[in-house]
Formats: structure tokens, sequence, C-alpha cells
């Protein structure tokens, strides 16, 4: 599978490879409409369900009620992260496509979710930090770091081509992969606390984390909103686009930024989902043709309304208790990317 060429002069995808303008109006409509029901239906979902108008009265009032005590407090905070990391996950997951050229990649393939993880366990084991707001910065070092390594393990040639990320990546993730399960193996405080951040959750997360990982969200979207046109032309292949003009090391550097900056944050801050910054890219380019400025667009909306329908549904499954949202993910996203790839047209080369 490869991406559609985009054109040198507008950087769009030539002819039937971009959705006419109205298509893309009423597509951004049905998605405004769709992501609206589930914030209101995440402020609504709970342990303490909340009727239609206990939730209106709470969401207006703001007073000592109990409504009011629980849609501001307890879930307008949850809400709002889910908006956040979705989008970033979402966004991160466009970039990442684009810089390697492969529409099926996706975030964790640069090593960021592993590079995170073993700085969580290893905060745990060496000093024992436990809640999620105590190991947010060593998270977000750890794939930081992660990230930066494999840029320098695939640029040591002087061409940190696609090929050469996903290689060191994979590598790289890999090998830490495997130090974090030994690790956890043997100490067992450290892989109790670790199994909770692990399975990626939005359950007890509050205002906190939300102030602090918003941030690194703005940031990193505004970059990938920036790289949309260079990654246009990154999409032509390395050659093209440096003929093209694209300062091509300049734009790789900037992506990786921003994925490290987008998945670090959200990674830090409610562990590993999975299929949101796989299948949202993957989706919205079959229905919107190869525009990457079009696809992170799209994906600020497409991205937050499938973390949010993730842990609505995840409140409602096993209720009064709740399934975390990145297992839900994983039951959502694949046999629904299945089915998009199923049943996309065969194009010939």
């Amino acid at each position: 599978m490869r991406f559609a060429h985009t054109s040198a002069r507008n950087g769009r995808a030539p002819g039937p490879g971009n959705a006419p303008a109205a298509r893309l109006l009423l597509l951004a409509a049905v998605g405004a409409v769709i992501l609206a029901l589930l914030v209101v239906l995440s402020l609504a979902i709970g342990s303490r369900p909340l009727g239609a108008g206990e939730t209106v009265h709470g969401l207006l009032a703001r007073d000592r009620s109990v409504p009011s005590i629980i849609v501001w407090q307890l879930r307008m905070p949850r809400t709002l992260l889910a908006i956040g990391a979705g989008a970033g996950l979402a966004a991160a997951g466009v970039v990442m496509q684009a810089l390697t050229r492969n529409p099926l990649a996706e975030p964790g393939i640069l090593g960021v979710n592993a590079g995170a993880a073993l700085a969580v366990v290893l905060s745990i084991c060496l000093l024992g930090l436990t809640g999620v707001t105590e190991y947010l910065w060593f998270a977000f070092a750890g794939a930081a770091a992660a990230a930066g390594l494999v840029h320098l393990m695939a640029g040591r040639s002087g061409r940190a081509g696609p090929t050469r990320l996903v290689l060191a990546g994979v590598a790289l993730g890999a090998s830490l992969g495997a130090i974090t399960g030994t690790i956890t193996m043997r100490d067992t405080q450290a892989f109790d606390s670790y199994r909770f951040w692990v399975v990626g959750s939005l359950e007890g997360r509050g205002a906190e984390v939300l102030a602090w990982v918003a941030p690194f969200l703005l940031v990193g979207l505004l970059l990938a909103m920036a790289l949309g046109h260079a990654l246009n032309a990154l999409a032509l292949g390395q050659e093209q686009a440096s003929a093209l003009g694209a300062r091509v090391g300049a734009v790789r550097a900037l992506a990786l930024v921003t994925i490290t900056l987008l998945c670090g944050a959200t990674t830090a801050a409610i562990g590993p989902i999975s299929f949101v910054g796989l299948m949202v890219p993957h989706a919205l380019r079959l229905l919107l043709g190869a525009d990457q400025r079009r696809i992170l667009a799209a994906s600020l909306i497409a991205g937050p309304a499938l973390l949010l329908l993730a842990d609505v549904v995840g409140r409602r499954l096993i209720w009064p208790d709740e399934l975390e949202a990145g297992v839900v993910t994983a039951f959502l996203g694949g046999p629904v990317l299945i089915g998009l790839v199923l049943a996309r047209p065969r194009r010939r080369a």
C-alpha cells in the first residue's frame, strides 16, 4: 500500500484522490455533531449515571449540587483529557504515516511507548513512585529519549530515511520492552503499579493531569498543522521532496519532535492507547484523499470521537466497574480497520 502522489503545485492528491468541498463540509458537520453527543454522554455516564436534565443542570449551574460536582470535578477533566489525547494520538499517527510513507504505521513504532514504559517502571522500582502524577515526567522523558535515540540511530549514515526510522524504532522498542519485562517479572510492586498504567485508561485522571499535559499537546498539534504542506511533499519521496525545495532534514526533525510531544504527553498521562493513531489516519485517508492538511484537520475531530467512544463504552460494558479505554480501542479498532481495508477498492500500481 502506498500514499497517492501529491501535486507539486498545491500539495493535493490529483483528481479523485481528494473529496469535493461540499463533501468535506458535510463530513465535518457530521463529525462535530457526533463529537458533541459523545461529550454529553461522557459527562452523563459513569458509576453514578446522570439523566439528561441532571447533566444540563450540572453543566450550567456550577453550584454545590451533586450533578454539578460530578460533571465539573470528576467528569469534565476526564472528558477534556480524552479530547486532547485523542487529537494528539490521531495527529501523531498522521505525521508518523507520512514520515515513514507507510499507511499502516502507528506512533509506537518509533519506540515512544516502550521508552515511556521503561521510564515508568524504573521510577516505580528505584524511586518508589506509584501515582500517575508522580511518574508523569519520567514517562515523558523516557518517550522523548527513545524518539531521540531512534533518530540518532537511523541517521548515523547521514540519511534518516523512512525504512531506517522504522527498523531503528522496532529494534529499540523490542530491546526496551525486554528490559521492562525483566524488571516487572522480578519486582512485584513495580508490576502491580505498572499494569494499571500500561493498559491505557482515563480513569482517575483529574484536572492536575490535564493541566500538565495540555501545553505539550497544544504545541505538538500546532507543529503538526504547520507541517501539513511539507508532509505532502515528503510523501513523494526524499529526492522529489528535495527537488521541490523542501528541507527534508528539517521536516523529519520537526516531525519527530511533533510525534514525541504528542505521543510522549498522551502516553505519560493515560498510558499507551493502541489503534487511535493507526485507524484514524487510515480511515480519514480513505474518506478525504491524500492531502495531509485535510487529514490533520479532520483528525482533531475523529481522534477525540474515537477515544471518547471507547471511554464511554468501557464505562457501560461491565457497569458499575469500568473497562479501560485502551482495551476498548483494540476491540473497536481491529474489526473496523479490517473492514476499511477490505472495503477499499483495489487500484493498479
